[in-house]
């Protein structure tokens, strides 16, 4: 759901959110601490007319949206709360293995908790993100040279999928491409044709996978 279509009623924007998470309205009854049947009743029944302020916070909460998507206004909303993702004075090479120390720099970036919430579902405050810069131009169009990545080190487990990567390669590291290869295997991939095959000897190991990018204009 974007954000031209959460402006509506809040009844229709809760139950499009239900369906688009496969979530059900009695679980989500529970989960505010109401009957199971209240959540299904205020969408279909308009009954509360509208969800009580601890009900709409904690929902919210849950789906990483906004507030207002549920009904509150926006004077009655609290200020956003900001968490300070580091900044580390390495960078991840989209061009030559880049070697370098995961050293915080002295400076950090603020990013809404309600905004990180959205970019990855389950995953509370910050832990496990980092910045870093992108050096070289192997992953044009998607990552230029001086970008900025948010990376989350918490995924990079066994739920691997497709997608943007920050990669170690015998000590360097590297941002890239991982996409599905077989039926069960990922192909590490630039996505700048012209950067040629990736060379993995030394072997692979997963950092994080990139959220989101900056970059100066």
């Amino acid at each position: 759901m974007d954000d031209g279509e959460s402006r509506g009623d809040p009844r229709t924007v809760l139950g499009r959110l239900i369906d688009e998470r496969g979530e059900d309205c009695a679980s989500l009854s529970r989960l505010i601490g109401r009957n199971p049947a209240y959540i299904q009743q205020f969408i279909r029944r308009g009954s509360p007319r509208r969800l009580a302020e601890p009900d709409r916070q904690r929902l919210a909460r849950y789906f990483g949206v906004p507030e207002t998507w549920l009904g509150a206004t926006a004077a009655a909303l609290p200020a956003p709360v900001l968490l300070t993702v580091p900044v580390l004075d390495t960078a991840a090479s989209a061009g030559p293995g880049a070697v370098g120390e995961d050293v915080p720099s002295a400076a950090g970036l603020g990013f809404s908790e309600q905004w990180l919430r959205r970019l990855r579902p389950g995953r509370g405050g910050g832990a496990g993100l980092s910045v870093i810069r992108v050096r070289g131009d192997s992953m044009l169009p998607t990552l230029a040279d001086g970008d900025e990545i948010l990376v989350d080190r918490s995924d990079a487990g066994d739920g691997l999928r497709e997608g943007v990567y920050v990669l170690r390669v015998d000590g360097a590291l590297l941002v890239k491409r991982l996409v599905r290869e077989g039926d069960d295997g990922l192909a590490v991939r630039s996505d700048n044709p012209a950067a040629g095959p990736v060379d993995l000897v030394g072997g692979v190991d997963i950092i994080g996978r990139v959220l989101w990018a900056g970059r100066r204009l």
